[in-house]
């Protein structure tokens, strides 16, 4: 986008004309080690018979498969967190291949790319945004989820190493965890949340109101933690640009408790006590019970977590508060995913393959006849969903190229706080509650105005770089479509754009730069569908 004044009337001019153009169409070594593999095609099978059950019991119908165009752009957001590049769109596009689909999934899976949107996610899950953290770094801890989704790792493995983790931060990325929960209540209610999916911290002050969790059950799991601690403060440690470590010390090491604090033994969730001397480590006894296939609460908080992010919703609603009195929509299929994940040996990437494979993933979002106003639960259709703030930054990035400005240095004699990059800088703009319904759209006034007014968003120069020349209108305004939209344009759209490059041939790459911005600023851009 041009920033003279010549050119903001323009875009003034235009914006209504293109964007109703557009509201028209709208490791092996670790491998060996682990014990079983899930059966792909067969839970994918069942997954679409329980979903296909339902939906003939609620005589609800189903969407129609969705198209390649917007099958690729979905999967390539729900595994790599960003759209896919312009050739891919293309090649699979125009495939004659009957097993495209799955052998793109495959390799999206095997993508480093996969690592890092998953640690985007969980990152975001193990540690909240808090003001106490503002001077903790969490690359180390990015880079860390990233290598082990990356290498295969199982979920028992990785949520053990997490829940036991100990040493320098920048030996560890999993340390940082402890450094960002800092208090035992902090540690119980994240680990609990993440790893269970329960909310007991609903039960630190009273018995839980709703279930039949007790206090002391609160206190028991919180147990586990009473020895875990820092060797310095985290804050005064990064301002001094000290590197700061986590382990087991004494059980005299003085802890900050909240005044419903309760001397109980370390006891397992809707368990036992556990048999741990008050000598010994008590994390490791913990991570025993917890990453296990005997433990009925793992392995279903994981699969509820993957569901509700490839669907919007989980089994369960919300997606960390399963509990007897909050039913799951799907219950049988619900406990046997589960069941399937825990026999195939927690397997991260399994469990995304077979999900992905199932036709109730590779529906349209598009209503039919009869679904229209269906419950989001029932499944009848893909639901459409905003993209996260990491997806949205990753995806213009994409398409007009990285930002001109580096990351902000550090102060001299201190540490650096705070967003530190364009990207951080974005995500905590457009961050919203961890509350927020994730079908909702919920930026507001300001982040929109960011996007249409901001000049790194403005630039046609990437997304215009190809083998095509400027004086193929025809061929520019495909490229433009496959390289944002992931799709080439229809009929009546395509007539409306080359309409308006004809229009002002006196400066023909303005003229694509309008349209580019018309169609970055498009709701299609800005939702996962």
């Amino acid at each position: 986008m041009r920033t003279n004044s010549r050119a903001a009337g323009r875009h003034l001019l235009v914006t209504a004309t293109l964007l109703a153009a557009l509201a028209t169409t709208a490791t092996a070594a670790d491998k060996e080690a682990r014990t079983g593999s899930m059966d792909v095609p067969a839970i994918a099978r069942r997954i679409d018979q329980a979903i296909g059950q339902k939906l003939t019991a609620e005589k609800v119908a189903p969407s129609a498969r969705a198209d390649d165009a917007e099958f690729l752009r979905r999967v390539y957001l729900d595994l790599t967190g960003v759209i896919p590049p312009a050739d891919k769109v293309a090649a699979f596009l125009d495939s004659t291949d009957a097993q495209k689909r799955a052998k793109l999934i495959d390799e999206l899976i095997d993508s480093p790319a996969f690592g890092r949107h998953l640690a985007d996610i969980w990152r975001a899950l193990l540690v909240k945004r808090d003001p106490d953290n503002r001077r903790i770094q969490f690359d180390t801890l990015d880079a860390w989820l990233a290598e082990q989704f990356n290498a295969g790792k199982g979920w028992d493995r990785i949520a053990t190493d997490i829940v036991t983790a100990e040493g320098p931060q920048d030996k560890n990325g999993a340390v940082t965890f402890f450094l960002a929960n800092n208090t035992v209540d902090k540690m119980t209610d994240t680990v609990c949340r993440t790893f269970l999916g329960i909310q007991l911290q609903c039960a630190q002050c009273h018995n839980h109101p709703f279930t039949k969790w007790k206090q002391t059950e609160y206190w028991g799991m919180a147990a586990f933690f009473m020895k875990v601690g820092p060797n310095a403060n985290p804050n005064q440690a990064a301002k001094n640009g000290n590197v700061i470590s986590i382990a087991e010390g004494p059980r005299t090491r003085r802890q900050r408790l909240p005044e419903s604090a309760k001397t109980v033994p370390a006891h397992f969730f809707q368990g036992a006590d556990a048999k741990v001397k008050d000598s010994e480590p008590f994390r490791p006894v913990l991570a025993q019970w917890l990453a296990t296939a005997e433990n009925p609460f793992f392995a279903r908080a994981f699969v509820n977590r993957v569901w509700a992010q490839l669907f919007g919703k989980g089994f369960v609603v919300p997606v960390d508060d399963i509990h007897d009195g909050n039913a799951p929509s799907h219950p049988e299929l619900f406990k046997a995913l589960a069941g399937d994940f825990a026999k195939g040996g927690f397997s991260v990437k399994d469990l995304y393959r077979t999900i992905l494979n199932s036709e109730t993933y590779q529906r349209s979002s598009k209503p039919v006849a009869g679904n229209e106003n269906a419950e989001e639960r029932l499944f009848a259709r893909v639901a459409v969903k905003p993209m996260t703030p990491e997806q949205l930054y990753d995806s213009l990035e994409a398409v007009v190229g990285k930002a001109e400005r580096g990351e902000r240095p550090a102060a001299k004699g201190m540490a650096r706080y705070g967003p530190t990059t364009p990207r951080q800088q974005f995500v905590n703009f457009f961050a919203v509650d961890d509350t927020t319904d994730p079908l909702e759209y919920s930026a507001g006034i300001p982040q929109v105005l960011r996007l249409m007014n901001s000049p790194q968003y403005n630039r046609a120069a990437a997304a215009l770089r190809s083998t095509c020349k400027l004086d193929e209108p025809a061929k520019v305004i495909e490229k433009l479509f496959l390289t944002t939209l992931s799709r080439r344009p229809a009929d009546g759209e395509k007539v409306r754009f080359l309409d308006h490059v004809a229009k002002h041939n006196s400066d023909v790459t303005g003229a694509y730069a309008d349209v580019l911005w018309a169609l970055l600023n498009s709701s299609e851009f800005a939702l996962n569908h």
